[in-house]
């Protein structure tokens, strides 16, 4: 696909404490929904991309998602001795995922629909955009507690508002997230300085997304993947 992204960075370093004591004995992204690992659901959808490179960033209990993921293809960025958030995690990745625009995702939902990368992918345009962000209508966000995160434009721009709900999936260029001088930050600031410029960019997402950030998100989501429609 035209202009797609060849890297992706997977964010498993939390500490997950919205899911209480079930990430007392295990990292948030190796919590199963219907049977499987949500970082697996996450592993799968990247699989049937054109990425050549994929980053996971560890630090709580990083072992067990090494242990996990041995024989799979992808590479660690092991954050220690300090978590850096999403921005700062994606920036120590960068000499990992190299200068071109690269996906970044969460690894704690899960898709019933298209492709999200994939859908995405096609509506991205470095020469108009610094970031595009997947976002989902409030009555297709399964599990989202609170408003929408972002308002967009009739070409798609974005500004913060009670709008759609940020997915968690976006592609970005890695100048804009190196241009932070900080080591330990939210990739909100990259997305602030994009808007100001004009170039952030969202793409809505026809089917349904399930947020397993909290523990009834597991049912919630596992009842989505059940459903007979999108």
């Amino acid at each position: 696909m035209r202009n797609s992204p060849r890297s992706v960075m997977v964010f498993a370093a939390g500490f997950g404490t919205r899911m209480g004591a079930m990430t007392k004995d295990r990292p948030k992204p190796l919590i199963e929904v219907a049977g499987r690992a949500l970082i697996d659901h996450t592993l799968d959808l990247i699989s049937e991309t054109d990425a050549e490179t994929v980053v996971v960033n560890l630090h709580y209990k990083s072992d067990m998602l090494r242990t996990h993921l041995a024989g799979r293809d992808v590479v660690f960025a092991d954050e220690q001795p300090d978590i850096l958030e999403t921005g700062g995690g994606l920036k120590a990745a960068l000499p990992l995922l190299g200068e071109a625009p690269v996906y970044s995702t969460n690894s704690d939902a899960v898709w019933r629909g298209p492709n999200p990368l994939l859908h995405l992918a096609q509506f991205w345009d470095p020469d108009r955009m610094d970031a595009l962000l997947l976002c989902v209508p409030l009555p297709h966000a399964v599990g989202h507690l609170g408003d929408g995160d972002f308002l967009s434009d009739s070409e798609g721009r974005l500004s913060r508002g009670p709008g759609e709900v940020f997915s968690g999936l976006q592609i970005v260029k890695p100048a804009c997230v190196r241009a932070v001088d900080k080591r330990v930050f939210s990739l909100n600031e990259v997305w602030t300085e994009a808007e100001a410029r004009g170039r952030l960019f969202g793409a809505s997402y026809p089917g349904r997304w399930a947020d397993v950030g909290h523990p009834d998100g597991i049912a919630l989501a596992e009842a989505m993947l059940g459903a007979g429609h999108v």
